[in-house]
């Protein structure tokens, strides 16, 4: 990967990030400041609570791509610490597709007028899951290129005491 596209990477990752930050903060403190729609404010939802959370796990997920990416900067993401990021990245697109089906479950009772949106939401959810399971077979491809490293280090060695 190259410096420019490192760079490139970690800049979006970051405005990302921060966006998600403030979009984060201004719900929060939308639902603390109190629960009269009369008067403004919004009220406690778990919609909105299942949208933090949503954007919690997008958090998570930002951040550790943000590690890995700076893992292959060093030149170090072909090592068995990159499977803790990989993992957690997995578990937070799981997460979010729970969320949306979540949104989805909740969405579904006034949508019995046009149940093809709860169909595609649901589709979505699907979609979701399959980003992790494309994720789950990129680790499967970055442990065998460990393993395939940790051969040709130890390989390595044994010629380094041939010779």
């Amino acid at each position: 990967m190259g410096n420019l596209a490192v760079r490139a990477l970690r800049a979006v990752l970051g405005v990302v990030l921060a966006g998600t930050l403030f979009i984060q903060a201004m719900m929060v403190w939308a639902l603390a400041s109190g629960s009269d729609p009369e008067d403004g404010s919004l009220p406690l939802t778990p919609l909105r609570v299942i949208t933090i959370l949503g954007i919690v796990s997008v958090q998570v997920a930002l951040v550790c791509v943000g590690r890995l990416v700076t893992m292959v900067r060093r030149g170090t993401v072909f090592s068995h610490a990159a499977f803790r990021y990989v993992d957690v990245v997995i578990g937070a697109i799981v997460a979010a597709a729970l969320v949306w089906f979540t949104v989805t479950v909740l969405n579904a009772p006034s949508q019995r007028d046009d149940p093809g949106v709860t169909l595609i939401m649901g589709g979505v959810g699907v979609a979701i899951l399959g980003v992790a399971l494309i994720v789950l077979v990129l680790r499967m491809l970055l442990a065998q290129a460990v393993a395939r490293d940790v051969e040709a280090a130890r390989m390595q060695a044994e010629l380094d005491q041939v010779i």
